[in-house]
């Protein structure tokens, strides 16, 4: 009696092209190919496991010879010698060759020498090659001028699951056919039909969690139902999930739950009990994340309740939920998932790991408080930079002084505009960067890795931002650390915010000392030309060319308006002593500078 079992996924194989199960246009398209009378001389069918594609390539060739027949016919009878001895895989005229196993040069030698011989008891010669992606470059190049020009009455047929690795020539000289995935609806139609075949007593629910669980697969379907029929009846979804085991939807919408009220007692609970009941962590986190999209899909349409993979008597519990956690919260929690599940395997504490992972989810709006309001009160530091620029305005202002008595007067005139606004560069500032905590935490979010993540949570802000660049300023202290994990931070940029940027890490003590300001501290040291001064002796307005230095220096006494200024009666002591008399042409904020950096302040007009 054991000799009489046939697995079902081979007692329900299907004989003609309209069998096939969701490949209806593949079913089509062969069909009206043979009965055309136009036969490829290859075919490539490619596509994920268990979708059809070696029994398509047997159904064409049962196609092509079949006795009762005069020619080619997309319904073979099913009942003569040779559509028989094909379906058994004994025919002498169709070779099946496991590529796997098959894989050399030689291999490929041997089948093309056989295929130059007329079929014996067919009218075609079949070739099938499975898992073709397997041989190698030699092979493959052996193969191309018998695929390209194959004898007469020969067909080959190439199958794979992985068409990206079969070599270009060889594709382009096969008609391709991508086998897809089969939709549920029908897998559940068709492993109804066969439990009614084999009169197994199994619930309708049963059925939709092993065509959900089979991902697509016709085979993975037939298998695990044939293996759920030495059950009991009746054979309900629960043992479907027991003997998959994965964790149920009601206790994922149940983890879930706990999660949407942020109590990490409830959260600690929940996941105690699926873990106690011998649930496989990563199963549980697989689990979750599924959930999560699902919740997504309603979040985003609450009416199509068929968009989702849950089971239909749990669909309703899905819009209340998903409207409660709010569409950004969802996202934020998958994006934290992400890669999660991988680092779970390689643990050897994978329950530990599960339950700070489930509470790290709820903390991590708290963990951004803090951070929100750090960029504020250092981003203000970065801008005084910024206000010692209109320094160098003055420098342009003198080229104009040579020229006539009102040329000075114009010059002045910008440096005013320019000092009243060193308070106002500085305000707007703040302005755009309080968007950068919100941009600093999507960045943190896309990071794999939970110690990268703490470590630039604590120790690093985003401080500035454009389409090229993101500077990044860290504590001084742990710079080396963040430089070796500069390519996942830059990886985590490209994620959150898209497109590629240039990573600048900068020391958060750097930012103090601005380097715009070295280059007017370095120049000082040319304090030689004393001999310009020479040109301020003559004070009396009478003669022109004294006007035209000694304005340079009396229309900004006005400008400044401070007392210090108020020197100008004392324009002949620097005829003797140019050096010692403060320069007139800056304002106090430059000299400021000019202490502050130990440095000489020379005055625009005698370095002209």
């Amino acid at each position: 009696m054991s000799s009489a079992y046939q697995p079902l996924h081979h007692k329900y194989r299907p004989q003609r092209f309209d069998q096939l199960v969701g490949q209806e246009a593949i079913a089509a398209t062969l069909g009206h190919a043979l009965t055309s009378n136009r036969i490829a001389p290859a075919y490539l069918f490619s596509g994920p496991r268990g979708t059809g594609k070696t029994s398509s390539a047997r159904i064409l060739a049962r196609s092509l010879n079949c006795l009762n027949s005069d020619g080619p016919t997309p319904e073979p009878c099913g009942t003569c010698e040779l559509c028989k001895t094909i379906a058994a895989g004994t025919a002498l005229d169709v070779i099946e060759i496991d590529a796997a196993s098959n894989t050399g040069v030689d291999n490929i030698r041997e089948l093309i020498e056989r295929s130059r011989f007329a079929p014996v008891q067919a009218r075609w010669k079949v070739y099938v090659v499975d898992e073709c992606h397997m041989l190698s470059t030699a092979a493959f190049n052996a193969l191309l001028k018998t695929l390209e020009e194959p004898p007469p009455q020969v067909v080959f047929v190439l199958a794979t699951t992985d068409p990206q690795r079969v070599l270009p020539t060889i594709l382009s000289r096969c008609q391709r056919f991508d086998f897809r995935r089969i939709p549920l609806d029908a897998l559940n139609k068709h492993l109804s039909w066969i439990a009614e075949q084999e009169a197994i007593d199994i619930q309708p629910e049963a059925i939709h969690v092993v065509a959900q669980r089979s991902q697509g697969g016709l085979r993975d379907a037939e298998s695990l139902l044939d293996q759920l029929s030495l059950l009991p009846p009746p054979i309900e979804a629960a043992a479907v999930w027991d003997l998959l085991g994965a964790v149920p939807e009601q206790e994922l919408l149940e983890l879930v739950g706990a999660m949407s009220s942020a109590e990490p007692v409830q959260l600690l609970e929940a996941t105690r009990n699926l873990l106690d009941r011998g649930r496989d962590p990563g199963a549980v986190l697989q689990g979750l994340a599924g959930m999560l999209r699902d919740l997504v899909l309603m979040a985003a349409a609450p009416d199509r309740l068929e968009l989702t993979s849950v089971s239909p008597q749990f669909r309703d519990q899905l819009p209340a939920l998903a409207k409660t956690m709010g569409r950004a919260r969802l996202l934020q929690w998958q994006a934290q998932l992400r890669g999660t599940e991988q680092q779970l395997r390689q643990s050897v504490q994978p329950r530990l790991w599960l339950e700070v992972l489930l509470l790290g989810l709820l903390a991590e709006p708290v963990a951004a408080q803090p951070i929100t309001a750090a960029p504020p009160k250092t981003q203000p530091a970065t801008t005084p930079p910024i206000a010692v620029t209109p320094i160098a305005a003055p420098v342009p202002a003198p080229a104009a002084a040579p020229t006539p008595t009102e040329a000075p007067t114009a010059s002045p005139k910008p440096a005013p505009a320019a000092s009243p606004e060193l308070p106002t560069v500085s305000n707007p500032a703040p302005s755009p960067s309080t968007n950068l905590p919100e941009l600093w935490q999507q960045i943190l979010g896309s990071l794999e890795l939970p110690s990268t993540r703490m470590l630039l949570s604590q120790q690093a802000q985003l401080v500035r931002l454009d389409p090229n660049r993101a500077v990044v300023q860290v504590a001084g202290n742990w710079m080396g650390m963040v430089q070796s994990r500069a390519s996942l931070l830059e990886q985590a940029v490209a994620t959150a915010l898209g497109g590629s940027r240039q990573l600048i890490l900068e020391a958060s003590n750097s930012a103090m000392p601005p380097p715009i300001t070295t280059p007017p501290i370095t120049t000082p040291p040319i304090a030689t030309p004393p001999p310009p001064a020479a040109a301020v002796e003559p004070p009396a307005p009478t003669q022109p060319p004294a006007a035209t230095s000694a304005p340079a220096v009396a229309p900004e006494l006005p400008r400044t308006q401070s007392e210090p200024i108020e020197a100008k009666p004392a324009p002949a002591p620097t005829e003797t002593n140019p050096q010692p008399s403060p320069p007139s042409g800056l304002d106090r904020q430059a000299r400021n500078l000019a202490d502050f950096f130990n440095g000489q302040v020379l005055d625009v007009d005698e370095i002209n």
